[in-house]
């Protein structure tokens, strides 16, 4: 009986492997330059950290943890965002210690019970930045302009950053009045989960995906309306960076993103292909975060892209992965040429070079029948009469011709390289 893998868990096979290793390659170019540092976080945490982190009454810690408690009583769970296990990582290792303003990034998977759908997993992979140590406009604007660069490297087209502020401790409580004001005027409008939420995080309101909530929106107060000077000031500035570097934004008044630990700047990516759920990923500015975990009181900001949607998107746009196609295949026939054969395989792999082999026991024809699938341009033939003369013969799968006693069994690849040159030359 088959055992089928756990429902919104899902294999990366190998042609959409090629996609997601394309992906990280382009990304570690860009974190280069803008010298962040990678960081490797455990997939499992204590539950506690997400629940002060994220809030306890947003759907993550509500509905999609998957929480549960160890052998010795300690309630843990497998990680639902990156965040806040880079936060409780930079604290624990005092990492402000040796480095005032730190900037990391980490790929790897997350996990939320959610209604498995197209694009949306219950394990799915993120790639995702913080940047701990400032809390100037100009790093916001940096983090969106790496954001932009990050489209474009992996080649995203139409993607659109929609960014909003979300104010500060000190502007956000007038703005609760009014989004409360305005929750208890259309309660019985909305939808059970934010008529609870009305009091307990009425910023919730402007979260939620329900249909009756979504309709309610465009009346409902924006916080753009309740700012004080100082993060009207913030957010004006990130966004002139931002057009002075060509990186457009869209001021969307109504973004609030997920989390509660966000503040001031706040952004989400969307693009086409993904249908309704079209965002790809999103952050913001969180500088409470550290300091509420244990740590100094310093600024942090990040975002989080997901590779099963940048993946989706390239897709529906017709980017193909670059499958790696091996440069020789070395086909033997016999005990004899195997030997010879594997010899020869490692020391071409030695040098660097892709190279596939297969049994001596298969036939010549169905080996050249798997060369033309992996599309391979030559294929190194060692049989008999190659293993007698310590020759090879090399068949060159474009011109469908063989080019027989080219090099010898000892042949190194620069030689082979240079000989078979040499006769296309000629």
């Amino acid at each position: 009986m088959k055992i089928p893998s756990v429902k919104g868990f899902h294999d990366v096979l190998p042609a959409e492997s090629a996609r997601w290793a394309n992906l990280e390659a382009s990304a570690r170019g860009v974190f280069e330059h803008y010298n962040f540092a990678e960081i490797r976080l455990p997939v499992v945490e204590r539950a506690d950290l997400f629940r002060r982190s994220v809030g306890e009454t947003t759907d993550i810690v509500e509905k999609e943890m998957y929480a549960f408690a160890d052998r010795d009583g300690t309630d843990l769970t497998l990680r639902p965002e990156g965040t806040a296990s880079a936060v409780r990582a930079y604290v624990e290792h005092a990492m402000q210690s040796t480095e005032p303003v730190t900037k990391l990034f980490y790929f790897g998977p997350m996990f939320r019970r959610e209604r498995p759908q197209r694009g949306r997993l219950r394990q799915f992979s993120q790639i995702g930045v913080e940047v701990f140590g400032r809390d100037d406009p100009a790093i916001d604007a940096e983090i969106l302009v790496l954001l932009s660069d990050l489209l474009q490297a992996f080649g995203i087209e139409s993607a659109t950053i929609g960014v909003n502020t979300l104010g500060c401790a000190q502007c956000r409580p007038g703005f609760r009045e009014a989004l409360v004001a305005w929750g208890e005027k259309h309660r019985d409008e909305l939808c059970g989960d934010c008529q609870r939420r009305l009091q307990q995080n009425p910023l919730r309101l402007l979260d939620c995906k329900q249909k009756q909530c979504t309709a309610l929106r465009d009346s409902a107060p924006r916080m753009l309306d309740h700012c004080d000077a100082q993060c009207r000031e913030h957010f004006e500035r990130v966004c002139g960076l931002c057009a002075a570097q060509g990186v457009e934004l869209t001021v969307r008044p109504y973004m609030v993103r997920g989390l509660d630990y966000y503040c001031r700047t706040a952004f989400e990516v969307v693009a086409s292909g993904l249908g309704a759920q079209n965002a790809i990923g999103g952050g913001g500015r969180y500088d409470g975060l550290v300091r509420s975990l244990g740590g100094p009181a310093v600024g942090g900001i990040g975002f989080a892209l997901g590779m099963e949607r940048l993946a989706l998107v390239l897709e529906a746009q017709g980017v193909e992965a670059a499958q790696p196609v091996p440069e020789f295949y070395v086909a033997p026939m016999g005990e004899a040429a195997e030997t010879a054969a594997f010899l020869l395989t490692h020391r071409f792999r030695a040098a660097g070079v892709r190279v596939e082999m297969d049994s001596g026991s298969k036939s010549l024809k169905s080996q050249m029948r798997r060369a033309g699938k992996l599309e391979v341009p030559y294929v190194i033939i060692i049989g008999e009469d190659e293993v007698a003369a310590g020759s090879i013969t090399v068949r060159d799968m474009r011109a469908r011709s063989d080019r027989r006693n080219v090099a010898g069994i000892g042949t190194e690849v620069g030689a082979l390289r240079a000989a078979l040159a040499a006769e296309e030359r000629a």
